[in-house]
């Protein structure tokens, strides 16, 4: 099974790739939804079997992602406990 991870941040989506295991798990860095999309496509194109959304993508973007690569292959996003809401407001504030 090939999968990927899309990070959003401030990513360059054409160099700020990894992959490893013989590129069966890959990484890709995006910084808005729209490079997502694409980067999303490409994958879905080259054969992978499923993408899982950095958690600031949210319901929306997983949903916007889900549309682009047509429904067949599971996208999903990561999520956090609510008791730990306030560990990660302080954690994504750092560098603001």
């Amino acid at each position: 099974m090939k999968f990927a991870f899309i990070i959003l941040g401030p990513f360059d989506h054409t160099t700020d790739r990894a992959a490893i295991h013989g590129d069966t798990a890959q990484i890709v860095g995006v910084s808005t939804l729209e490079e997502a999309c694409q980067a999303a496509r490409e994958l879905a194109e080259s054969g992978c079997d499923c993408i899982e959304l950095c958690g600031a993508f949210g319901e929306t973007g997983a949903r916007k992602i889900i549309e682009v690569t047509g429904n067949k292959l599971p996208i999903g996003y990561v999520t956090h406990l609510p008791e730990q809401d306030a560990v990660y407001a302080a954690a994504f504030s750092k560098g603001k």
